[in-house]
């Protein structure tokens, strides 16, 4: 493993990210499992970043590849392409926008990049409303919206952002009103940052659940009532689903159905779990809004028939399964499993998510102040202990991330507790 790290650093850029002080090569997987090249296996509660979503090497997902790969691998958007119009089909009459058009692309961050495209054509208005402590990619226009200076390496940007409040319930200004009340400063704070503006805002763009951020997420109906002031001046809402999509939450199928008072947004994103560790990405929107662009564009690997086989039989496998189900059951337990455990650790400040996404924010207990090296500690012991996790969380980066796939089983869920606890006592 020495060998291919220094390999690694050899060749690939210094600001490429590795957990782990000794940095670990995964070498297969099966279900909720993967194996490290040292020969250890491990129960995988971060799934390649929420992207194995269902399971690892998933029978049905292996099997459309391989025969699909066999016929053909690649067309482009030049040809009629069977697998991308059913997985899009599938993909609109899910999404619950009205008259919904599909693009397909190869990653989230270009997703994101393609709906602000949209955004700012339709709108013809460079200026974006992001919330704070969000994530949005690392392309130059997603780093220019990103609401997190850990993941937004320059300030420079074709768009003019704007940062609104409420995407963190528990810190900040307002983290000590009531739901009802922090909705209501949010929305004020909105509609003064909208009559302080140029005028002509594109869209807001927002995760109904942080990722990066630390699991964060506002009440429900925040985007709600957001919504209401965004149709007053016909700004767009775009919701980013990269995360949160296929029923991650367990309550909804979408994040955004937490906060579906007003309709749903104009726009939606998608990408990491449809595939099943594919390239697999997206954007769904309103017939009138996606078909605003007047140039010609393509796309050359967006919507490969190999990567929509997987999305197809991914998809398929998920509903039929009721993963979504699954998610809110398995995962109403861990949580709860957790927060029994965490109620007694002072290192512990909270224990919040939904379904298989949960975010355990760490601190120092005689000040309160965010701990990143208690989660660093933390990320290392269960390692040791055989299980896989996240971290992620504002400026500090000091909350562990879990988020098994959503197959997971009630005794993998209860193992995988067990070897949290003995991490976190030991932070």
């Amino acid at each position: 493993m020495t060998d291919l790290y220094d390999r690694h650093r050899a060749v690939l850029p210094d600001w490429l990210a590795l957990y782990y002080e000794r940095p670990m090569e995964l070498t297969h997987g099966e279900g909720r499992h993967v194996w490290g090249a040292d020969g250890r296996k491990y129960l995988d509660f971060f799934g390649g970043i929420l992207t194995t979503m269902t399971a690892h090497a998933l029978p049905e997902v292996t099997k459309a590849v391989s025969e699909q790969a066999g016929r053909i691998i690649h067309s482009s958007t030049l040809y009629l392409n069977r697998p991308m119009v059913e997985l899009a089909e599938r993909i609109a009459a899910l999404s619950g926008i009205p008259d919904a058009r599909v693009f397909f692309t190869t990653s989230g961050t270009e997703a994101n990049d393609a709906a602000l495209l949209l955004a700012t054509a339709h709108r013809r208005s460079n200026q974006i409303l992001a919330m704070r402590n969000s994530y949005h990619g690392r392309s130059f226009t997603t780093v220019g919206i990103t609401g997190n200076q850990s993941w937004s390496p320059t300030s420079l940007s074709p768009l003019q952002t704007l940062y609104v409040h409420g995407g963190v319930r528990g810190r900040g200004p307002y983290a000590e009103l009531s739901d009802a009340e922090f909705t209501a400063a949010c929305v004020a704070d909105l509609r003064d940052m909208l009559g302080q503006s140029r005028g002509g805002v594109a869209a807001l763009i927002a995760e109904p659940i942080q990722g990066v951020g630390g699991f964060t997420s506002p009440p429900d109906g925040l985007y709600a009532a957001f919504k209401e002031v965004l149709d007053e001046h016909g700004i767009l809402w775009i919701s980013d689903e990269v995360q949160t999509g296929w029923g991650r939450t367990g309550e909804h199928f979408w994040g955004w159905q937490a906060h579906a008072e007003n309709g749903s947004p104009d726009i939606l994103t998608f990408a990491k779990g449809i595939g099943n560790g594919m390239s697999v990405g997206g954007v769904v929107a309103r017939a009138e809004v996606m078909n605003s662009l007047d140039a010609n564009s393509i796309s050359t690997f967006g919507g490969s028939p190999v990567t929509m086989a997987a999305g197809l039989a991914n998809l398929a496998y998920l509903l039929e399964h009721d993963l979504q189900g699954n998610a809110r059951r398995v995962g109403g337990l861990l949580i709860e499993r957790l927060r029994a455990i965490c109620a007694q650790l002072p290192v512990v400040r909270e224990v919040r998510g939904r379904g298989l996404m949960i975010g355990i924010e760490l601190i120092e207990p005689a000040t309160g102040r965010p701990n990143p090296q208690a989660a660093a500690a933390v990320l290392e012991a269960a390692r040791e202990g055989g299980l896989l996790i996240g971290k992620g969380g504002g400026h500090d980066t000091s909350v562990l991330r879990v988020a098994p796939p959503l197959s997971l089983t009630v005794a993998e869920a209860e193992e995988g507790a067990a070897i949290l606890e003995r991490a976190l006592r030991s932070a």
